[in-house]
């Protein structure tokens, strides 16, 4: 049996502006938008060549047994690309504040990129929730 992480939910307070930065600004593909009950609205989007999309989602109840997460408390979920430069320069044309790119060095975290797996950059949406982006040596298919 394969396992597939397909989904993340997105804590946000404002669909419309979340679905505007990761549409607009991050270039993400917006898969669905709709009211699936009264009150419950899902905005799906998902990033160039993933398999994984993001869930922006309001009203909808937590699921019996889980517990449910405030915006901004999503962090530290890593999208991985082949280059991270020019990942960095894509967002900042797009208007996306997002860090410089460092790696972890000798003395914890330094500038600019290290070795293999190991250059990083990060950038909040709206809410707060932060992201990390990783370069990776090749496209997820080629390893």
């Amino acid at each position: 049996m394969h396992w597939t992480l397909e989904v993340v939910p997105v804590p946000v307070t404002d669909m419309d502006r979340a679905k505007e930065f990761y549409a607009e600004k991050c270039g993400f593909a917006v898969d669905l938008d709709d009211a699936v009950a009264p009150g419950v609205r899902i905005v799906q989007l998902t990033p160039p060549g993933s398999r994984c999309s993001l869930a922006l989602l309001s009203g909808m109840p937590p699921m019996p047994g889980t517990k449910e997460m405030a915006p901004g408390t999503l962090q530290g979920l890593q999208f991985c690309v082949t280059d991270i430069e020019a990942a960095r320069a894509e967002f900042v044309g797009r208007g996306v504040e997002v860090s410089e790119i460092q790696h972890v060095g000798e003395n914890g975290w330094e500038a600019g990129k290290g070795g293999t797996w190991n250059a990083f950059m990060t950038f909040d949406d709206p809410d707060g929730n932060g992201w990390m982006v990783q370069e990776a040596p090749s496209e997820l298919s080629e390893r």
